[in-house]
């Protein structure tokens, strides 16, 4: 009995460990700069990881996913497949299809393949973590010395490594780490991990506020609110106190982008009178989603055509383009080539059957890990719950603002992929997973 109860050999935890690396590096990757219009180093590994899934798979002789994890990860396929018949060209079918089975279907499924315990989950959210601590402390030092990505005429907006062309990248980097950071804090964590993961979430909110990213600002305030409900009244209250007393010091203390941030947050809801330009353009650009989707109600306009269509269906309104300076990159004009909403441009392209076999996914992601975390009250695992909970509301709210798009891309899909992993999961256990009594000992060890 003495024997049972020892804990396992430090090598073999971790060893039980090395499953959550592969997906891991592909997170750290996708901080790299980028290298220019092609896949990135994070894209290439992505692809890496799922061959070595298939190998793995093949060679352990065992199914790769339960029939429900298949059909909720495989729902996409159907409209895309459509959509693709659709697309201008071969080449533009067989990309745009790759991309969106690459963030969808496949790096979610590797990711529910390859993790094989709340141990394993644990490593990949600090990996978002460490990625969103890197990219915003490059943020803030681009905001304090001037060297950031234009705007309102100063380089001083945070885009970390991404450059400016691509300034969503930083900001959804840092957003998924606060949402992380934000899930271990309120979970069962021992203590000092749960306050090494308020401290972060807490300090990755200045470098989220000088991306002056409105729509991911929305989306995190709104995940990690649903997190703090969902994690128990008296827990919220004392987290939201702390975040209160941070943004004073912050913005009150030291008059972090006081103007600017005010004069962006007001834009948000700024519709009427005399809003910015890029609001003007984004709300453009969604009357034309709409358009053409009222003309292709089913299948869309095809992979990649939204271009194609868009002048025909855009206002006078439209601008020629997002004015893209600083952070390295010479003045240049960028083309608005989607509507920068998710629901939209899939609305648009891939009509109703793709925005419904994509949402419906979605939803099904939400209802099983909902479902899972009210479990998870009542026993270990209450940390991944929050982290996959809130990994997914942040998507989904985001999606709203923004698309797929970029070396952060990937991203998209390997947090897909941890809420995938417990809401399809057996007690929080992949269905393709065979533990020892070992492991089982180490990932309860390490909750405790």
């Amino acid at each position: 009995m003495s024997h049972a109860l020892a804990p396992p050999p430090r090598r073999a935890t971790a060893a039980a460990l090395l499953p959550a690396l592969p997906p891991a590096a592909v997170v750290v990757l996708a901080g790299l700069p980028p290298t220019g219009d092609g896949a990135g180093p994070a894209d290439v590994v992505s692809a890496l990881v799922v061959g070595y899934c298939v190998i793995l798979l093949l060679r352990e002789r065992r199914r790769p996913l339960s029939p429900v994890a298949a059909v909720v990860l495989g729902l996409p396929v159907v409209g895309v497949a459509l959509a693709a018949m659709g697309a201008a060209s071969p080449q533009a079918a067989f990309g745009g299809l790759g991309r969106y089975l690459q963030v969808f279907v496949l790096v979610p499924a590797a990711v529910l393949v390859l993790l094989r315990g709340r141990a394993d989950f644990r490593v990949l959210a600090w990996s978002f973590v460490g990625l969103a601590g890197w990219q915003g402390s490059v943020g803030v030092y681009q905001y304090v010395t001037g060297t950031g990505a234009s705007y309102q005429g100063e380089t001083v907006r945070a885009v970390g490594t991404f450059g400016a062309s691509d300034v969503m990248g930083m900001a959804t980097a840092v957003s998924l780490g606060v949402v992380c950071a934000a899930g271990i804090a309120l979970g069962r964590a021992p203590v000092r991990q749960r306050a090494a993961a308020a401290g972060c979430a807490l300090l990755l909110v200045l470098p989220l506020a000088l991306s002056f990213s409105r729509g991911a600002w929305i989306a995190t305030a709104l995940a990690c609110a649903v997190q703090l409900a969902l994690a128990g009244l008296r827990r919220a209250l004392k987290v939201a106190a702390a975040v209160v007393a941070a943004g004073v010091v912050l913005v009150g203390g030291f008059g972090v982008g006081t103007a600017m941030l005010q004069e962006r947050i007001d834009s948000i809801t700024e519709v009427t009178g005399t809003p910015d330009q890029s609001v003007v353009d984004r709300y453009t650009l969604w009357a034309a989603a709409a358009g053409m989707w009222r003309e292709h109600p089913w299948t869309g306009v095809g992979l990649k055509n939204f271009p194609e269509y868009r002048d025909g269906h855009a206002t006078l309104a439209l601008s020629s383009g997002s004015d893209i300076a600083g952070a390295g990159t010479e003045y240049h004009k960028q083309a608005l080539l989607s509507p920068h909403s998710m629901y939209l441009l899939v609305l648009s392209e891939q009509g109703l059957v793709g925005l419904l076999s994509l949402a419906g996914g979605w939803l099904a992601l939400l209802v099983c890990a909902l479902r899972r975390l009210s479990r998870a009250r009542r026993g270990p695992g209450l940390d991944c719950a929050l982290v996959a909970v809130g990994l997914l509301l942040w998507l989904l709210t985001d999606f709203v603002y923004g698309d797929i798009g970029g070396p952060s891309t990937v991203l998209t899909g390997v947090a897909l992929g941890l809420t995938a992993w417990w809401a399809l999961s057996r007690d929080g256990r992949p269905h393709t997973a065979r533990r020892d009594g070992a492991s089982e000992r180490a990932e309860e060890a390490a909750t405790r």
